[in-house]
């Protein structure tokens, strides 16, 4: 028996291979399947099941497109009624896969199909649970997702999975391995681990949903506690999870295609699409198209574009490093974003070199921030999240968040200049390029982010640990 966890981390995402006497399990599929079939290849094994454990707001899944390319059928739980073929299996069925057996145990609560599956071995012990969105590492999935199905709240939701987890999880054996489908970064949960696997005895330990003597109203009110709202692309994932898609290889041809300067200003005009520059923030700041928005390849890429951009069906031009392009379309696809009409050929030197329009952001380093802080009253604005400023943050900053950026334009000053910054420089560049293309332009971007500001000794509010927020 082989067991291999496909790590995602720019989604934070975990998919499972599963591989006993040349039979093969896949579990959660990434949208590009051919990894998993030449992984079954080396293996000279064959994909016999495609196992989902919920229908994913947070990406979208490949289990269509694996399904057709190798004729394994998809396996749901109950309640699943996806519109394509699928065996929606039966509360604690179980599939065969050479000596070992996996088993259905229906976990309702982050959604109403949300399943775990059991993995035995060839002596039938339980050897390990994929536990989808049920249980996290350090946390148990959000039951807002799924509220609007009939007249579910969130609170009904909760209470399942507060059953779920102790009817069905916590009985197992301390030994059993949890395999999670998220880790630390994801939104489908609120304070995951970094790690990615972990006993079910050590959850039982330090995981706040797991404690034996928690009442389900006490589960209830701490997992619903806190909650911000879902980005607007997870009912978008849904629905193509649950409906179907195109397939990546028709994406990757048509987002895939060299647009001239002309022909990309062109495109743009005529399509209403969004210039995303994917490329390093350094760079984007030295030059870039304008109006165009930054979210770098190098950071948590396909969630900010989901949580930014949030209409999947957007089109979308791309400015991309050279040798990127694919990989750029390929990562937008696994959140939705099928609609990239092409690229920027030669990427933004090409665009210089045309004699272009081009736009850039003005920085400066903490340093310098702070000298001008000492001479005058300067504003100061931190995008980072809300839990992160509460810790600690520049005195008398700003806090707008980047991921409701749209929701205070309102308090950016209209001529005075003023600064930005985040944690690292990343999110502070998107801000900036959101901000510009609102027509915002009197900024100035803080490199190194709060980190650097830390460092220039710049006066910082009093440190509070974010575990007591």
């Amino acid at each position: 028996m082989k067991v291999e966890q496909i790590y995602t981390g720019c989604l934070a995402q975990g998919a499972y291979y599963i591989e006993s006497k040349g039979e093969v399990a896949i579990i959660d599929p990434l949208r590009e399947v051919k990894p998993y079939i030449n992984r079954a290849k080396l293996d000279d094994a064959k994909i016999k099941y495609i196992f989902e454990t919920h229908f994913h707001a947070d990406f979208v899944s490949g289990h269509v497109t694996l399904a057709k390319e190798t004729g394994a059928p998809i396996v749901f739980g109950p309640n699943a009624n996806p519109n394509f073929e699928a065996i929606i299996a039966k509360d604690n069925q179980e599939f065969k896969l050479g000596e070992v057996t996996i088993k259905v145990l229906h976990t309702p609560g982050h959604t109403m199909e949300s399943t775990t599956y059991l993995l035995k071995d060839k002596d039938g012990k339980d050897h390990a649970i994929f536990s989808g969105d049920t249980l996290f590492l350090g946390d148990v999935g959000r039951p807002d997702l799924a509220q609007k199905m009939g007249v579910l709240t969130e609170k009904d939701l909760a209470g399942f999975l507060y059953d779920s987890l102790r009817e069905k999880i916590m009985p197992l054996a301390d030994d059993v391995i949890v395999y999670p489908a998220h880790g630390a970064g994801s939104a489908c949960g609120k304070n995951m681990m970094k790690e990615t696997v972990d006993t079910l005895g050590n959850q039982k330990k330090m995981n706040y949903a797991l404690r034996a003597d928690m009442t389900k109203e006490e589960f209830i009110e701490e997992v619903t506690d806190g909650l911000l709202p879902p980005p607007q692309y997870f009912p978008l994932n849904v629905k193509m999870n649950k409906e179907g898609y195109e397939d990546i290889d028709q994406i990757l041809e048509r987002g895939t295609r060299a647009l001239s300067p002309k022909a990309f200003e062109s495109a743009a005009n005529e399509t209403g699409a969004i210039v995303l520059d994917v490329r390093n923030a350094a760079d984007f700041a030295k030059g870039h198209i304008p109006r165009s928005i930054f979210i770098g390849l190098d950071g948590s890429f396909a969630p900010w574009v989901g949580a930014l951009i949030a209409d999947v069906q957007q089109p979308i031009l791309l400015v991309a490093p050279k040798g990127l392009e694919e990989e750029a379309v390929t990562r937008l696809s696994r959140v939705g974003f099928d609609n990239t009409l092409g690229y920027l050929e030669g990427g933004f030197e090409a665009w210089k070199k045309a004699s272009m329009e081009y736009d850039t952001v003005s920085q400066v380093d903490a340093s310098e921030l702070k000298s001008q802080m000492e001479k005058e009253n300067i504003p100061v604005f931190d995008v980072r999240k809300n839990s992160e400023y509460l810790s600690e943050h520049v005195l008398e900053a700003h806090n707008t968040p980047l991921d409701y950026l749209n929701d205070y334009l309102a308090e950016f000053p209209d001529n005075d200049t003023f600064y930005v910054h985040c944690a690292g420089g990343y999110r502070s560049m998107i801000a900036a390029s959101i901000l510009k293309s609102r027509g915002i332009h009197n900024l100035i971007d803080v490199k190194g982010g709060f980190k650097a500001i830390n460092e220039a000794g710049i006066p910082v509010s009093e440190y509070v640990c974010p575990s007591t927020l």
